[in-house]
C-alpha cells in the first residue's frame, strides 16, 4: 500500500530555498517514503517533534509524521541538520 504524501507550505518553502542539487536527492527521498515509511535509517524523535519521524539526506533532514490509518505522509520541517530542529 502506498501512502500518499502532503508537504506542509512551511516545509515547501524552506525546501524551495535548497539548492538545487540538494533539492532533488531531498524530493527523490521524499518519493520513496510513500513506498516504505520507516526506511532504514529513520528515527522516531522526541520532545517538541514527538511522534515524528526523520530521515538524513546528506546535512539535510526530513521531518514528517505517519498517519497509519489514513496512510499518509505529512512532512512538516525540512532544513539543515543545524537548523531543521530550532
Amino acid at each position: 500500500m502506498a501512502y500518499d504524501i502532503k508537504i506542509l507550505d512551511r516545509a515547501f518553502r524552506e525546501l524551495a530555498k535548497i539548492s538545487l542539487p540538494d533539492r532533488k536527492r531531498i524530493a527523490d527521498r521524499i518519493d520513496a517514503l510513500s513506498a516504505n515509511p520507516r526506511p532504514g535509517g529513520c528515527e522516531k524523535l522526541k520532545g517538541e517533534f514527538k511522534d515524528h519521524y526523520r530521515v538524513q539526506v546528506g546535512d539535510y533532514r526530513i521531518i514528517y509524521h505517519i498517519q497509519d490509518q489514513a496512510l499518509i505522509i505529512v512532512v512538516v520541517r525540512i532544513g539543515h541538520r543545524k537548523e531543521v530542529y530550532r
